[in-house]
């Protein structure tokens, strides 16, 4: 709790916030370029796919499900979906991020604001998924 007690000040949770952005853009381009050079390690000398028929992916690479069970069996796919996943996640977080520091300075109005955007967010994302 003495973490929560020392941002108190604007510029403090503005820095938090700015820090949480860089951390997960540089946190998601590591998987993706680890996840691209698996990939070229995996199927560089593959013969060129043909483009004139169109092939979708799969739920494999396309659900929560399927990248985090193709993470688990190291699938270079996975592991690049998996940074995209977490460039997604961080404009989220610092909206997350945000709230926390509006809590902590009692601000109610950017408090209701920002729970507002968050349940858009969500409301967005699952919305459409079948349960």
């Amino acid at each position: 709790m003495k973490f929560i007690k020392t941002l108190t000040g604007d510029r403090d949770i503005a820095l938090l916030v700015g820090q949480v952005l860089r951390t997960g853009v540089i946190t998601a381009s590591i998987i993706a370029f680890v996840g691209g050079i698996l990939y070229l390690a995996a199927h560089g000398a593959d013969s060129v796919p043909d483009y004139s028929n169109f092939t979708g992916e799969g739920q494999e690479f396309t659900t929560f499900t399927g990248i985090f069970a193709g993470l688990a069996t190291f699938k270079p796919s996975a592991v690049i979906q998996f940074g995209a996943l977490i460039l997604l996640a961080t404009p989220i977080l610092r909206v997350f991020f945000s709230l926390i520091g509006f809590v902590i300075e009692k601000d109610r109005m950017y408090i209701f604001i920002t729970l507002i955007v968050l349940c858009i967010i969500f409301f967005s994302m699952f919305g459409g998924l079948k349960i």
